[in-house]
């Protein structure tokens, strides 16, 4: 569903957001979009468990434990960062995951950066058997098959598609989708260049571009200027925002709206990939800071 948003713009600029976020409760935005057809894939190679990997307040860790619950896998998640295995009951993803079944290998930074490595998988392997394999994020050639779905006929009004970027995977399968008069912009919530090239490997369209002035100092940073952008946001168009990802999206969008990035009478679509999951836990981070927090609900 494409929601105007209310907010009147200068140069009769219009502003549209995906509703990606309402496909599903809890698998939802780019999450499911991504876990279709891998979910597909497992039951087609007789796969019974499901591993993956993520950090504390994962929104791909939260979604496929509940898929894996809701389609009968058993469910595996590498955690990056040692000092969380007693600190399940207290992070809101990790306990959500467990109470989903999912069992978790909790790794130091050090050994998590090797996650793709043949000697780590053939550990895991060793210790929980054989499993499908999912990318952290959940970026893969099948995830980005099911994110070449986020668009359809309807959405060729529009002249630019804009998401947040993590991995990758579903700003690829935006760009294979657009149409040739559409440009898509991505909003990466990672600092460094490094995602141009990952991005690359997955689509041959040249008509985007990555905004990397508002990722706020990188992955999880937030600050009060954006916590109360969120909070003013909901109250003026009742649509919940994120601070990890569609938040510093939607914020960065307004922005270049006011610097006259965009030309006159341009039609833009937003696209909400969900991560709601995670605000409960950054407003523990943010209240322990005895900081503003993000209130979404009425």
């Amino acid at each position: 569903m494409n929601q105007l948003i209310p907010i009147e713009f200068p140069n009769n600029i219009s502003v549209y957001i995906k509703r990606e976020d309402l496909i599903h409760p809890f698998v939802s935005g780019n999450k499911f979009r991504k876990l279709k057809y891998n979910l597909l894939q497992a039951k087609e190679e007789n796969e019974s468990s499901m591993l993956t990997f993520g950090g504390a307040f994962s929104n791909h860790i939260a979604a496929v434990a509940f898929a894996g619950r809701e389609q009968h896998f058993k469910t595996i998640g590498v955690i990056r960062g040692e000092e969380l295995v007693d600190k399940v009951k207290d992070n809101p993803t990790l306990k959500f995951a467990q109470e989903c079944g999912m069992q978790f290998e909790f790794v130091s930074r050090e050994m998590y950066r090797h996650k793709q490595e043949e000697t780590f998988l053939s550990h895991l392997k060793e210790k929980y058997g054989s499993f499908y394999l999912i990318p952290e994020g959940g970026t893969n050639a099948l995830a980005i098959q099911g994110c070449e779905e986020i668009l359809t006929d309807k959405d060729a009004e529009f002249d630019f598609v804009c998401c947040a970027v993590g991995t990758g995977g579903t700003i690829a399968g935006i760009i294979n989708s657009i149409l040739p008069h559409q440009k898509v912009l991505g909003f990466p919530a990672l600092k460094g260049d490094f995602l141009k090239d990952e991005i690359c490997t997955f689509v041959n369209n040249k008509n985007w571009e990555l905004i990397q002035e508002y990722h706020l100092g990188g992955y999880g940073k937030v600050n009060q200027e954006l916590v109360a952008f969120i909070n003013h946001f909901y109250k003026e168009t009742k649509i919940p925002l994120d601070p990890i990802y569609t938040g510093k999206m939607v914020f960065g969008i307004l922005d270049l709206i006011q610097k006259n990035y965009f030309s006159a009478n341009s039609k833009i679509l937003l696209i909400h990939t969900g991560g709601l999951q995670g605000i409960e836990g950054m407003n523990e981070k943010l209240k322990n800071k005895k900081l503003a927090t993000i209130k979404i609900h009425d």
